[in-house]
């Protein structure tokens, strides 16, 4: 675990959803992309329900879901010290300190006691998307732990979220598309009613990420859905995603 400290001149303060949430976040190495922004918004919280953020950074989909639905409450889980207490950070900047929590953490190992199996309603994740045997770890051991799995592989981080969820409740995944396959062999037997949906670069383009949501102990059939176009032809977002990204509209799938 890399666990080096953080001056304060190598971070940066930035802004998602047009605002509504600040992010202090590292200059160079771990930084938000937008998947983090399309993970909240495709996790369907309700006011008064648990979530929990496995792997949650500095907290960027943590606040995103917390600044879109008034009301839930909010768990994550960062094995990167570094990364955790800025996310603890990020709550204070953001005004959550009594809906979100940050905690730290390995899920290869054992969870802190207040982390009970099978309570929360639902479970979002932006796991490692690289496997170790087939990629070039960043030289920044931050962005090396974030991106390239360790610790946990898919198999175990997966296991461990649907552990966290209670029966009946909703697991998120936003992850590399060519790494489908895998994740839907992982979820067989222990979730269904399984949503695919693709984030397309741009109209006509194969897809570069998917979500896929799934709910635990059901058996309902997988559904392909049309997933989101991010991009117009000249690079601008669409009106779809910009309403994700900008106005913090939920993304049904």
């Amino acid at each position: 675990m890399y666990t080096g400290a953080m001056e304060e001149a190598a971070i940066s303060q930035d802004a998602l959803l047009d605002g509504r949430v600040r992010l202090l976040q590292p200059v160079a190495g771990y930084r938000v992309a937008i998947d983090a922004v399309i993970l909240a918004a495709a996790v369907e919280a309700e006011a008064n329900e648990t979530i929990l953020d496995v792997g949650m950074g500095v907290g960027a989909a943590s606040l995103c879901l917390a600044a879109r639905v008034p009301g839930c409450r909010v768990v994550g889980v960062e094995v990167q010290r570094e990364l955790a207490a800025l996310a603890s950070r990020n709550v204070q900047l953001n005004g959550m300190e009594a809906r979100v929590e940050t905690i730290v953490a390995d899920v290869a190992k054992r969870m802190p006691p207040r982390l009970a199996p099978g309570t929360f309603h639902h479970v979002m994740t932006n796991p490692p998307h690289l496997a170790p045997d087939s990629a070039t770890a960043p030289r920044d051991p931050s962005k090396s732990i974030a991106n390239v799995e360790s610790s946990a592989d898919l198999g175990a981080w997966l296991n461990f979220c649907l552990i966290m969820l209670r029966s009946k409740g909703s697991l998120t995944v936003i992850h590399r598309a060519d790494r489908l396959g895998e994740i839907l062999a992982l979820l067989k037997g222990k979730a269904g009613e399984i949503v695919i949906f693709p984030l397309w670069p741009g109209e006509g383009k194969a897809a570069k990420r998917v979500l896929v949501r799934a709910r635990k102990s059901v058996a309902t059939p997988l559904a392909l859905a049309p997933g989101l176009v991010l991009h117009e032809d000249n690079g601008d977002y669409t009106v779809a995603a910009e309403e994700v990204l900008r106005h913090a509209a939920a993304l049904y799938i």
